[in-house]
């Protein structure tokens, strides 16, 4: 089968979030597109289960980390219509709908040579405030360094993250996962992936400086997270963090493990309490090539 490697939420090639996405010739099954994902090893995995558009007008698509298969994620959402889009596409349409395990996920291609690409979020569920304590000693931070004036919580849009307001971009660098109490924690509190942000940045034309842990073999910190980053839009507005029912925010991310990534937030929510919530960036081509058949 084909496939190809493209570069999600960079402004260039060997920055932003890495994605292998594969157009199999046959039926495969989930345990060798499990072992195809581990095999690559990049934080997810994209398959497009066929080249013809569905009843709804979408494209079958499923995801996998090294470990698992998940129902959504951001940054192969953008990737796999990218590629859909240029190489399978004849008719070059402006709107790729993946239907992924969540349900039909629309992107949309910006007009003009950006490259730039949209996806629209389900909406946001919230979970309860969480000890403060609890989160700070797995980051091995002070407590100090965590807001007070903005909880701590579980927002979701299909994948779920823990939002971690902190003080200063110090604070962000100084992160460090302690794993022991983080597997507990996963079990015991919330299984998430765990969203760490400030106001302040890097490049002063950014809004948000955002790092993102995870608990997947081979990798423990993600570069550009799509989905992570909808969860922190719906979190900024269900609790007026701009002080505005409508975001436009430049977020930063990445830059910790060198894969530099910019992600763009345009979202509101409504009088009658609807979020809308897109998530934007720009992706390149990496590479192409066959992946070889297990008999080969």
């Amino acid at each position: 089968m084909r496939f190809y490697i493209v570069d999600v939420f960079a402004e260039r090639k060997y920055e932003g979030n890495p994605l292998a996405v594969l157009l199999p010739k046959r039926a495969l099954a989930a345990a060798e597109m499990q072992q195809i994902a581990k095999e690559i090893n990049f934080s997810e995995t994209t398959f497009i289960m066929s080249d013809q558009r569905e009843e709804n007008g979408g494209y079958n698509v499923r995801i996998f980390t090294p470990d698992m298969e998940i129902p959504f994620a951001g940054h192969p959402s953008l990737g796999t219509a990218f590629v859909i889009h240029h190489v399978l596409d004849q008719q070059k349409s402006p709107l790729i709908t993946l239907n992924l395990r969540v349900g039909p996920i629309p992107v949309s291609l910006a007009d003009g040579e950006t490259q730039e690409l949209w996806m629209k979020q389900p909406q946001p569920a919230f979970g309860e405030p969480i000890d403060p304590a609890v989160i700070a000693d797995l980051l091995q931070i002070g407590l100090e360094d965590i807001r007070t004036d903005f909880p701590i919580l579980v927002s979701s849009t299909g994948l779920p993250s823990v939002i971690v307001p902190l003080k200063t971009l110090k604070a962000v660098q100084n992160c460090v996962i302690d794993h022991k109490p983080y597997k507990a924690f996963l079990e015991n509190v919330a299984d998430a992936n765990i969203l760490v942000f400030t106001e302040e940045t890097v490049h002063e034309q950014n809004d948000l400086h955002v790092r993102v842990f995870v608990n997947d073999t081979g990798y423990y910190e993600d570069p550009a997270t799509g989905s992570a980053n909808g969860n922190l839009a719906g979190y900024l507005l269900e609790h007026e963090f701009k002080q505005s029912s409508e975001i436009r925010l430049r977020v930063e991310q990445g830059y910790a493990i060198g894969r530099p990534s910019l992600l763009h937030i345009a979202a509101s929510k409504s009088s009658g309490g609807t979020f809308d919530i897109r998530i934007g960036g720009k992706v390149f081509f990496v590479a192409k090539g066959e992946w070889l058949a297990a008999n080969s």
